[in-house]
């Protein structure tokens, strides 16, 4: 399939953690294929159709509105780059900053990135 010298495997967790269940991505020259999903809240891309006056339905996909932000932690005292839902941005704001959102949110819907995150700010705690 993709030569092996050039490519790197990648397991993605399932949404429950399940390591069985895990997908291959492939990596060509350092480019990793992104998945369109939020790294705080774990929206993802959604299916539905397209119906037009005459009721014909054609499938289709919504898309998640993904930001590249980056957002600054302050007990942390350093900024994370994350791709995060325009949705997920304004319940961040909401609940007060980055820190009191990783700390309320449950670990089934962050990111690798954002549950190392929040590791770190137990710590600093």
């Amino acid at each position: 399939m993709l030569d092996a010298a050039r490519s790197l495997r990648y397991f993605a967790r399932s949404r429950n953690g399940c390591k069985a269940k895990a997908q291959e991505f492939y990596c060509l020259k350092g480019a990793m294929i992104m998945a369109r999903r939020c790294e705080l809240t774990g929206t993802g891309v959604m299916t539905g159709n397209n119906v037009s006056h005459a009721h014909n339905k054609t499938r289709r996909r919504f898309l998640p509105n993904l930001c590249d932000v980056t957002l600054s932690s302050d007990k942390l005292g350093r900024s994370y780059k994350l791709r995060v839902a325009a949705k997920a941005l304004r319940s961040v704001d909401h609940v007060g900053g980055l820190d009191a959102f990783l700390m309320k949110a449950r670990d089934e819907q962050l990111s690798d990135r954002a549950l190392k995150i929040k590791r770190e700010l137990k710590k600093a705690s």
